[in-house]
């Protein structure tokens, strides 16, 4: 694949070509793209796009998905158990901050099993638990799908080169693991259990492993996608502990739904919370049309929300280029 200013250009060779799909797409079949062919054996298409966009797509034949050979970058894990191939356009770029920094300090993180039988959704949890490098005491963030902002997202990385480069404040992270794709949906969708199981289980832990601050509404959640969700609605139930939120790409319900967030955000007298959101321009059609609903309800209502989109899409490599504007926001030093 070739790119230049803001088109990027497909290419195949073969006696046939395969359909094309993507974040510029949705993902959709049915709006799957048709390569042209230019000569024997060789098939392109172009596709205009924002100068600073990071995609994702697959070549599909036959129901199979194909890489792409002529795209150098190595493939890239979907989270549902596929690869896509990507690029970046000329002024996109993966941050820099997930990166090791040889001169920065690091912080440890040490990895604990949890047991919460009427709690969560499986006998057990591991939750990851990341100390800064400093003796003072400091807020914590708790990260939703934790494994993956851990591997995924190298946040401790993030976080230890924010830290060194004095842009934030030190901040601990105890990063919980999801019980799994379904059931991740049953604990992240405004679940109680869930908001129980920081309250009684993850936060005694991260105390008694970390030199946390006590003082009210100290604290963060974040999350992506359902994250972001039940990130929003820890914080409206829990606000004296979590006065601050980062979601990303939050799963957040339409106008018409029915949905206990809504309730507390249109009912309940407002909270101090600070809230950070952003979302993709290429994200799920649902979720660019909800997150911006959801940024107005909440500002009507009078909460401190900043709120991004940039060029990208529903994935791990996007939220991970894209977490770091967060923490900064709601943690700068």
């Amino acid at each position: 694949m070739k790119i230049e200013n803001d088109t990027a250009l497909f290419e195949w060779r073969g006696s046939s070509a395969p359909f094309l799909i993507g974040d510029f797409n949705n993902w959709e079949i049915k709006r799957a793209i048709r390569f042209t062919r230019v000569a024997k054996n060789f098939w392109t298409h172009t596709l205009t796009l924002p100068r600073d966009a990071y995609m994702e797509y697959a070549f599909v034949q036959r129901g199979r998905r194909l890489r792409d050979r002529l795209n150098p970058q190595p493939l890239t894990p979907n989270g549902i158990g596929a690869f896509n191939n990507y690029f970046y356009m000329p002024d996109a770029a993966p941050t820099t901050l997930f990166k090791r920094d040889r001169s920065a300090p690091r912080g440890k993180v040490t990895h604990h099993k949890i047991s919460a039988p009427r709690l969560i959704t499986t006998p057990s949890r591991l939750v990851h638990l990341y100390r800064p490098p400093t003796s003072d005491p400091c807020p914590l963030i708790v990260v939703f799908d934790g494994e993956e902002y851990l591997k995924r997202a190298c946040l401790p990385t993030i976080v230890d080169n924010l830290i060194a480069q004095k842009r934030i404040r030190p901040v601990a992270l105890a990063m919980i693991e999801n019980g799994g794709a379904e059931n991740r949906f049953i604990e992240y969708a405004c679940n109680d259990a869930t908001v129980n199981l920081l309250s009684y289980i993850v936060l005694p832990l991260a105390r008694k492993h970390l030199n946390l601050l006590n003082d009210e509404g100290v604290h963060a959640a974040l999350g992506a996608s359902m994250g972001g969700l039940i990130s929003l609605y820890t914080a409206l139930r829990l606000p004296h502990i979590f006065g601050k939120v980062i979601s990303q790409s939050g799963g957040f319900p339409l106008d018409g739904d029915t949905s206990a967030i809504l309730d507390l955000v249109n009912f309940n007298p407002k909270e101090s919370i600070k809230i950070w959101m952003d979302i993709g321009k290429y994200d799920f059609p649902y979720l660019m049309e909800s997150n911006p609903r959801m940024r107005d309800l909440l500002i009507g209502k009078g909460y401190d929300v900043t709120y991004r989109e940039y060029g990208g899409g529903h994935n791990w490599p996007s939220w991970r280029d894209e977490v770091w504007r967060g923490i900064e926001t709601i943690f700068v030093s």
